[in-house]
Order: structure tokens, then sequence, then C-alpha cells
């Protein structure tokens, strides 16, 4: 049995967006559209996600 992770990917624009919300996509390694990065499943990344999940779509993997 493997860890479980995130796979997170921006598809809405953070434009027009706090600064807040901005610097959340950036510290969870979000740059462009379309970008996908894998995080760790842990309360800290599923809060980031909470708070910026109309700008992301998110999938639960298994490695």
């Amino acid at each position: 049995m493997g860890e479980k992770n995130l796979r997170i990917t921006l598809v809405r624009s953070p434009i027009g967006y706090s600064i807040r919300q901005k610097r959340t996509i950036r510290a969870l390694g979000l740059r462009k559209m379309n970008q996908t990065v894998i995080r760790p499943d842990n309360p800290a990344v599923r809060g980031m996600v909470f708070k910026i999940s109309h700008l992301v779509s998110v999938e639960e993997i298994e490695e």
C-alpha cells in the first residue's frame, strides 16, 4: 500500500482574486494555467486547496 497524494490542477486564472489566494496558489507550486502538481494528502495541503477550490481541480491518487 502506497501513500496517498493529491493531483492539483490550476483550471481558472487567479487574476482578479485576492493576493492571499494568489500566494496560496504559488505556495502549492502552481504557476501556469493547466499546470498539474502532486502534493501529499495532509491537513495543511487540504486546507490550502479548500481556500482556492474554485480555481483548481483535485484528484486523489495512490502511489
